[in-house]
């Protein structure tokens, strides 16, 4: 089954406040991060599944899925959503973070994060 990939505006901001960081270090760094991040984002678009279960999902109900992108210290996390053959992407957070808390910045607005970017879909 093919799913369809969606991104939050939560997460598009959360990669665009990376993309900015790196670029003002370095822009070739930068340009292969994302590269990179949406190639493992792409492949969600097959057994989203296979992902494993985020822990804040099990805290606050919500069955949020999580997708490693990238090695060792350099790695974020994905996390998303599966409805149906929808894949929601929620938030993109390097691996060395807190877990998401409740009324934490923009970590967690209510009501719990699901405002979709609707032209934003990846094919």
């Amino acid at each position: 089954m093919a799913f369809q990939v969606r991104i939050a505006d939560q997460a598009l901001a959360e990669v665009e406040d990376v993309l900015a960081w790196m670029q003002g270090h370095s822009p070739a760094a930068a340009a292969r991060w994302y590269a990179a991040l949406l190639a493992a984002v792409r492949t969600l678009e097959s057994h989203p599944e296979r992902c494993a279960l985020a822990p804040e999902g099990e805290k606050y109900g919500v069955p949020l899925r999580q997708l490693l992108a990238g090695k060792r210290r350099q790695a974020y996390r994905v996390l998303f959503t599966v409805g149906g053959n929808v894949v929601n992407v929620v938030h993109v957070r390097h691996g060395a973070r807190d877990l998401l808390r409740r009324g934490a910045g923009r970590n967690l607005p209510a009501p719990w994060l699901l405002r979709l970017n609707r032209n934003v879909v990846l094919r």
